[in-house]
């Protein structure tokens, strides 16, 4: 996307607040993500959801960070990484408060989907901003601490969200995360520098989509797109949708513990992310970390179908199934390795798509799926319901291991060694 960008490095007394204040900025996304979960069954029973508008709810996020995808790359090659995150951010502070006051399922849905538009430059800018301001060597390194330092925010979405919505309620808790993300927006509008000259002109629209078509016919492209699209959607369907609600209407779970509860699976998907990420040259493959731990993932969910757990072992699961899904940094080197240079950029808008689709994709169906069993007598969704999701996700994730078994593994290490 800006390989052909000069590296304008950035000042050692700046450099921590710029870093810092992009993190951040990503942070807010991450909440914004994974904010359902916790407040779902006050959302239910204060506006009258169904599953299936929950499910709507919480996936109308994804729907349209994904679809901006390709265009945002587009704009911020055109206008700069900063303008854009600057434009977007406003969205998002608008969505938020849409959120924070919206009366209705069909305002809410749409203040999600601002949030999501909102929130869809987040990641990317930034990267191009690390791209232009530091050397090569230390982007690997800057992309580390983008992801999992604005994980933070997944954090925030569990535990704290429950404590500060008890307190201020989740209305209020939101119109304080709208005021967090105005002040982050000026923020950044200090910390990041202006945008250096862009030429509007260096690729039209044809050729961007055109570049596009060609990135879809790498060989094992399916296949590695397949497992964004499964891995990230089952955490989020889980941790970030269902989860709370489960452990409210199966385990009798009050607000705190729910919040608690998922806080262990937020932590232990952060620890994860390190984890993988740390045994990649202890592995010298991405195919096979990515398999066994997408397996284990598979079996932890199927536990879910067909073993009764207390609110003890429940809470031990969270924290196996964290650890066991959350080897997304292997799976990200793997997409970014199948492209050529000239389709880096693309390759890995695409693996974002798909990551954030199959979100979107998978929030919706498993909603349908919770309102196809009907409640049970007290009114809450039935432990029917919820068994079917898990045994959807399970199908889901192992479906997509079967594909991944035949891509191919251009790991450095394997042409270092003459594999």
């Amino acid at each position: 996307m800006d390989s052909a960008a000069k590296v304008v490095p950035a000042r050692s007394e700046t450099a921590v607040f710029l870093i810092a204040s992009l993190v951040a900025i990503y942070a807010v996304s991450q909440f914004l993500r994974n904010s359902v979960g916790v407040i779902a069954n006050d959302l239910a029973h204060e506006l009258q959801l169904s599953a299936t508008q929950t499910g709507l709810l919480s996936s109308a996020f994804f729907f349209t960070f994904a679809v901006v995808q390709i265009p945002v790359g587009i704009f911020i090659d055109r206008y700069g990484p900063k303008r854009v995150m600057l434009a977007t951010a406003v969205v998002a502070v608008i969505g938020t408060v849409l959120f924070a006051f919206a009366p209705s399922a069909s305002l809410l849905i749409a203040a999600r989907a601002l949030m999501g538009l909102g929130c869809s430059t987040f990641f990317m800018a930034p990267l191009v901003i690390y791209a232009r301001r530091f050397p090569p060597q230390r982007f690997a390194s800057l992309t580390s601490i983008q992801m999992g330092g604005a994980n933070l925010g997944t954090l925030a979405a569990t535990a704290p969200l429950a404590a500060s919505s008890a307190a201020i309620g989740w209305r209020g808790s939101f119109l304080v995360v709208a005021v967090i993300a105005v002040v982050l927006t000026l923020v950044i509008a200090l910390a990041v520098p202006r945008d250096a000259q862009t030429s509007k002109s260096r690729e039209s629209w044809t050729d961007a989509f055109r570049g596009v078509a060609e990135a879809v016919k790498v060989p094992s492209f399916r296949s590695v797109f397949f497992m964004h699209l499964t891995t990230y959607s089952c955490f989020v369907s889980i941790v970030g949708l269902w989860g709370g609600p489960w452990l409210t209407d199966v385990h009798g779970a009050d607000l705190a513990t729910r919040g608690n509860i998922l806080l262990l699976g937020a932590g232990a998907q952060i620890c994860g992310m390190l984890m993988w990420g740390a045994m990649d040259r202890f592995w010298g493959s991405y195919r096979r970390p990515v398999f066994l731990a997408g397996s284990i993932a598979v079996v932890m969910m199927a536990i879910l179908v067909f073993v009764p757990l207390d609110l003890t072992l429940v809470s031990v699961w969270f924290v196996l199934f964290g650890l066991s899904v959350s080897y997304t940094p292997i799976l990200t080197s793997h997409g970014k390795s199948l492209f050529p240079t000239h389709l880096t950029g693309r390759g890995i808008t695409l693996m974002n798509i798909g990551t954030m689709g199959g979100a979107f994709l998978s929030q919706s169906v498993t909603g349908m799926l919770i309102d196809l069993m009907g409640r049970s007598e007290t009114g809450s969704y039935s432990p029917e319901g919820y068994r079917l999701v898990f045994a959807a996700l399970t199908s889901w994730l192992l479906l997509s291991l079967v594909f991944y078994f035949r891509a191919i593994d251009p790991h450095p290490s394997r042409h270092a060694s003459g594999a």
